[in-house]
């Protein structure tokens, strides 16, 4: 039976690309929604959405479901938007799972990166006896959009899987929730669920998952990872519950306020901030280290202030704590940084 790992990320607050709130805007359109209303909900404009590079906060996407779900919350609704989610919606995420050798590559590479996903619900991949369980948790998912984004993601999944198997189907479907009617169900999963049960699950013949996929490709699949990796780096560095918390130290100069006062001003408990950082890969020390190691070098390139005086500012009571702190970020101390950054803008151009 094959394993599968944790997705990379536990939460879904992971910054996103655009493509799935441009996608609603015309999925609402299409339904003669005020599609309007999406955006008027976030602080986006439609200028954005037309830039494939921009990046958003998830709760800008989370915004967008919400005015969707507003203006028609039925299960029908949350099927049918998922099954606008196509493989080339994800972008470079897309392309590579679609070259990958076969399902199982695929679904690895997907949780490898999952935060290069539109998700909102945690999916986990798991043994259930002699088949393969895709589970999806919305535990932490907003109630009042809780259903409709469980229907939206797993819609979303099946969909792309097909894109990647055309043959693939499921043996059974549960949910947590109640429902009126099942003939969205069928058209969305090819079989009909099962109410009220303990989880979200489909399930599947492992079989599938060792058929080769169609358009896999060896070397296009190594590039789009590479790709993928650079852009999950980027993305994980700079963003989420990490980039909060580095943007309030920055604006008390890199002195440790401490993580109690940091998820104070949060509005989450020390426990939830020291769980969240743990999901997105790092933790209060090492972001308070961080900010201090940026502002440092900046402080010192300007060659205005001293080793003592960079320390102060920083919030380090004394100079050998700094110095001993500055030397293991960077291997050099503060003053020799500070003569290297000296000696290079005096070197003439093209030298």
């Amino acid at each position: 039976m094959a394993e599968f790992a944790a997705p990379a990320v536990g939460d879904w607050d992971f910054p996103r690309g655009t493509a799935s709130i441009e996608l609603m805007t015309r999925f609402a359109a299409d339904r003669g929604l005020a599609a309007g209303r999406l955006l008027a909900a976030t602080s986006l404009s439609a200028d954005l959405l037309a830039d494939p590079a921009a990046q958003v906060d998830a709760r800008q996407e989370l915004a967008v479901v919400r005015a969707l779900a507003a203006l028609d919350g039925s299960d029908a609704t949350a099927l049918e938007l998922g099954r606008r989610y196509r493989v080339t919606t994800f972008g470079i995420f897309g392309f590579a799972c679609i070259s990958s050798p076969t399902l199982r590559d695929a679904m690895l590479l997907a949780l490898r990166y999952f935060d290069l996903s539109f998700a909102f619900c945690i999916p986990n991949v798991v043994a259930d006896g002699d088949r393969i369980a895709i589970e999806l948790d919305n535990s932490r998912v907003p109630a009042d959009v809780a259903r409709f984004l469980v229907l939206r993601d797993l819609s979303a999944i099946f969909a792309v899987m097909r894109d990647l198997l055309p043959e693939i189907a499921l043996d059974d479907l549960s949910f947590r929730h109640e429902a009126s009617t099942v003939d969205a169900y069928r058209t969305a999963f090819g079989v009909e669920p099962r109410f009220g049960a303990d989880a979200c699950r489909a399930t599947l013949d492992p079989a599938f998952l060792t058929l080769p996929l169609p358009q896999a490709n060896e070397q296009t699949v190594a590039l789009c990872a590479a790709q993928c990796e650079a852009l999950v780096a980027r993305r994980r560095q700079r963003s989420g519950i990490s980039q909060q918390v580095r943007e309030r130290l920055v604006r008390l100069g890199g002195v440790d306020a401490g993580m109690d006062e940091i998820a104070r001003q949060l509005t989450l408990s020390t426990r939830t901030l020291r769980r969240r950082l743990a999901e997105a890969g790092t933790n209060y020390r090492a972001l308070v280290d961080e900010v201090r190691q940026a502002l440092a070098e900046e402080l010192l390139d300007t060659g205005v202030l001293s080793v003592e005086d960079v320390a102060y500012r920083l919030g380090y009571a004394e100079a050998s704590s700094f110095i001993y702190a500055f030397k293991r970020w960077t291997g050099m101390t503060p003053a020799a940084f500070a003569r290297r950054f000296r000696a290079a803008r005096q070197v003439p151009p093209g030298r």
